[in-house]
């Protein structure tokens, strides 16, 4: 009698065994499904990016967008558009934006620079470290300058888990409308220009000296992209899911 129980109770467990079983499969399965769809579409982006670098940076240089043009200025069509832009710079407003490069951690130097029609764009001067001074002065930045670089777009709010603080003047992102309310400033374009002509930074760069402070130039141009293999990867696992989830169904189908 003891027995027959025992086997009615296995009996009576095994379907709910085998659901909490599917259940989980499917979790799984859907999850790796997922995160291999999201990288066929990081795919597309990062490709969609490269294009578009690609096809800007090297283009002769164009005239900033003016006022007129600002509410078109958008990320798929102005972003590392190469331009160039001339008139006073005002670097009694520089601010140093927080920033990791290949020369190692330190600051961009952001300064405004005034059109001869009154409209200011920010100008990403370049790396500057940690310690180091900035060698312009009001005295040396008397006349009408030209900047050649790239469009860049606003980075909103600050760095991750880093908020940009105003009030304590540190800066986590190249927030153009938050620097330009900090500072006062009227009439600015919602973009910046990182200055200079992208270096090769596959290559060491060395031998800078306080002279040749700021350094230009170091705009990254050159995106990693293994969005391909990630995808390949995830949708692997899900198949892989998917088939132990079958043999094993079949297994305890011919065990019944």
């Amino acid at each position: 009698m003891n027995d027959v129980s025992k086997t009615h109770s296995s009996r009576a467990h095994n379907p709910l065994k085998r659901l909490l079983g599917f259940a989980l499969a499917a979790f799984f399965f859907s999850t790796f499904l997922a995160l291999g769809t999201w990288q066929v579409y990081r795919l597309d982006y990062k490709l969609d990016l490269i294009d578009r670098v690609e096809s800007r940076v090297d283009a002769p240089p164009v005239d900033a967008p003016v006022a007129p043009e600002w509410p078109t200025v958008a990320r798929d069509t102005h972003e590392y558009l190469s331009v160039k832009v001339q008139g006073e710079l005002l670097p009694q407003y520089t601010t140093r934006v927080q920033a990791t490069t290949v020369l190692g951690a330190g600051h961009w130097l952001l300064t405004p620079l005034r059109r001869a029609n009154g409209e200011i764009v920010w100008i990403n001067r370049g790396y500057i470290p940690v310690n180091e001074a900035d060698p312009m002065t009001v005295q040396n930045t008397q006349g009408q300058f030209q900047v050649l670089g790239l469009l860049r777009i606003s980075e909103a709010g600050g760095a991750f888990l880093r908020k940009n603080d105003p009030a304590g003047n540190r800066w986590y992102s190249r927030d153009i409308q938050a620097l330009s309310q900090h500072h006062k400033l009227q009439t600015v374009a919602p973009y910046f220009i990182d200055a200079g002509t992208p270096r090769n930074l596959g290559e060491e760069i060395t031998g800078f000296t306080p002279k040749t402070y700021p350094v230009d130039g170091l705009t990254v141009i050159k995106f990693h992209n293994s969005h391909l293999v990630y995808a390949f990867t995830w949708y692997a696992l899900a198949l892989m899911v998917a088939g132990i989830t079958v043999w094993l169904n079949r297994k305890q189908n011919a065990q019944a």
